[in-house]
């Protein structure tokens, strides 16, 4: 049996797995980011976790065949510097000399959201397609694109942010600069602003009582309310959907993958999100009338899949 260590990199927690060559996470440890500090420091976190997952498998450094890292941000994967990200404060940071420095391993880097791409690919909802596109809604839109089998990071480390493509010209301000983002609309931080928006025109709707009870809007705040009968909150949850379908058409259009599968805590929502979502879909696409089409689905792995990805990256960078 062979065995690799995957690190998910977040903005607010770094998690290392230790993975079998069956794509099972054996062990796992775990630490707090704490940023901002200086990027070394969270290189030698990483580093410890990584140490400390293969302790906790009961193996050694030496069982391991090599170490991936999924961060957020710019990540050169034939260089091993991660060019920048805004979430981490990182600029042209030499994440593999650093790792390397503590533990005498190959490692490699890639992009979080195409890490779990490809895990999604490798063991999840996108196992067995050829093409497979993945979209996580979370705080922003993460964008994870794989083309015959491999990571398609385009010819700048900078590919799949689909996020940031447009979908209302001139619309809400997004914090990558442009104007009506996918992210800015179909995010679990674009609910929660039209939900806010909504509770401002309708003090007195369930949403608003619902916030109260919970102490704060979050992106189940409408969704709950809509179950509970406020049309105000269907209005919203109606208006998300809307833009979401748009999203995903427009990635489906030029990508025409096997499957397309999303993720983030809002898919939790289940039908009530994904049927009419799907619906809208396909009376928009361009391929409507053809007999095979992109099949939508929801992720497998949750957080898992940025630590299996990352861990076989050594494969997919053979």
């Amino acid at each position: 049996m062979k065995y690799y260590v995957g690190i998910d990199l977040g903005g607010t927690n770094i998690v290392a797995g230790v993975v079998d060559e069956d794509y099972n996470i054996i062990s796992k440890a775990k630490t707090k980011t704490n940023r901002p500090r200086p990027e070394k420091e969270i290189a030698d976190d990483m580093a410890k976790m990584a140490l400390q997952a293969v302790e906790e498998a009961g193996l050694k450094i030496d069982d391991i065949e090599w170490i991936g890292v999924g961060t957020p941000g710019i990540a050169n994967s034939s260089n091993g510097i991660i060019e920048y990200s805004n979430n981490l404060g990182f600029k042209n940071t030499p994440m593999v000399k650093y790792i390397q420095e503590t533990i005498d391993k190959p490692v490699f880097i890639e992009n979080d959201a195409n890490a779990a791409a490809y895990g999604e690919y490798l063991a999840g909802a996108a196992k067995g397609a050829k093409n497979a596109v993945c979209i996580t809604l979370g705080t922003g839109v993460g964008g994870g694109i794989i083309i015959d089998g491999k990571i398609y990071a385009g010819s700048n480390f900078a590919g799949a942010e689909i996020g940031h493509t447009v979908i209302e010209v001139d619309g809400v301000q997004c914090s990558c600069g442009r104007k009506g983002c996918f992210e800015a609309y179909s995010s679990a931080t674009g609910l929660i602003r039209m939900t806010k928006e909504a509770i401002t025109e309708h003090p007195d709707c369930t949403m608003a009582k619902i916030a109260v009870e919970n102490g704060k809007v979050t992106a189940r705040t409408s969704f709950d309310s809509m179950r509970a009968g406020d049309k105000y909150a269907k209005a919203v949850v109606d208006k998300y959907i809307k833009y979401l379908a748009a999203g995903i058409t427009n990635t489906i259009n030029v990508f025409q993958p096997d499957v397309l599968c999303i993720g983030g805590g809002v898919c939790n929502e289940g039908d009530p999100l994904l049927l009419p979502m799907k619906e809208l879909v396909k009376k928009e696409i361009y391929t409507r009338n053809s007999e095979k089409n992109t099949e939508i689905v929801i992720a497998k792995l949750g957080n898992d899949a940025g630590i299996i990805g990352a861990a076989f990256l050594g494969k997919a960078n053979s």
